[in-house]
Parts: C-alpha cells; structure tokens; sequence
C-alpha cells in the first residue's frame, strides 16, 4: 500500500512514520524539505509511505503526491492552535481539488500529549471536518511519542487496503 502523509510542518508526519515503523521517537528529527519515502513492514503489510514538506512552496504539490492513494492522511499538530486556522485552510484546500473527490480522509490530531492539545470534540471542530459530506472522514487523537492510538491508525489503514 502507498500512502502520501500531508500536514504542515512539525505537525509530526515523519515521527509518525517512525511510530509504524516502531525505531522509537526523537525529539532532533530535521524538517523534511521535499518527500521522502520509506518502505515499512507492519503485521506482513509493506507500506510505501511519502512524507511531503509541510512549508508553504511545497503544498501546491500535496494534490499530485496523494492522487492514487486508497486514503489521504492529514497529519496536525493538536498542540499549536496558533497553526490550525493554516491547517485547516490547507486541508480544505487540497479537499476542494476535484481529482481527488471521495477519497476516504485520515486526519491525526498528533501530540495529544503535549499541554494544551485539543480534546478531540475541540479539534474536530477547528478542522471543520463535520462539514466534510463528501467522502468518509476518520479522525483520531494520537502521540507519536508515546505511540497512543498508532495501531488503530495502522488498523484504519488496513480497512482502505482490503477495500
């Protein structure tokens, strides 16, 4: 399975790789300028997962590194509300592309553990993604650090493999 991961930059893509890929988590991880893609084996499943720089010259490219994937994950950090105004434009952005209309949508709310991270009901909210009818939309509040709520991401995954 080939999965392009969106989100801004630090929103955590590349820690969440790292998550599936269980080789732990730093804290010094470099920006990623570009994509980069990593091949991981999870549960005898190998993922193809593209990382996209999150900074503003890259974002024009999100559309064509998603197009042909089973789902699009958008990754977010629920820990910088001064950001999520951004993030959420850029989403509905890419959302409002027509070539990739009914895409099943993936959105993380990553560093739920960090002091004031948003509720999960709080970042639904600010994402506006109960005003996304046009394709099935799954979210859910994770940490890469202390790998909460990464197997049901992998499991989500899996659901849009075997579809």
């Amino acid at each position: 399975m080939e999965l392009s991961l969106m989100g801004l930059q630090n929103a955590g893509k590349t820690a969440l790789i790292n998550a599936v890929d269980n080789v732990g988590y730093s804290e010094d991880l470099d920006p990623t300028i570009g994509f980069h893609m990593r091949e991981v084996t999870k549960r005898n499943v190998i993922l193809k997962l593209r990382d996209g720089s999150g900074q503003s010259g890259f974002r024009s490219f999100w559309e064509g590194f998603c197009r042909d994937n089973p789902a699009k994950v958008y990754v977010v950090d629920a820990a910088d509300v001064d950001n999520l105004f951004i993030s959420k434009k850029e989403l509905h952005k890419l959302l409002s592309k027509t070539s990739l209309n009914g895409i099943p949508l993936l959105v993380l709310g990553n560093k739920m553990d960090e002091p004031g991270a948003l509720s999960k009901d709080a970042f639904t909210e600010e994402m506006g993604l109960q005003l996304l009818s046009d394709r099935e939309v799954c979210c859910f509040m994770i940490s890469c650090k202390n790998y909460t709520n990464i197997d049901q991401v992998f499991d989500w995954l899996l659901s849009k493999l075997k579809n």
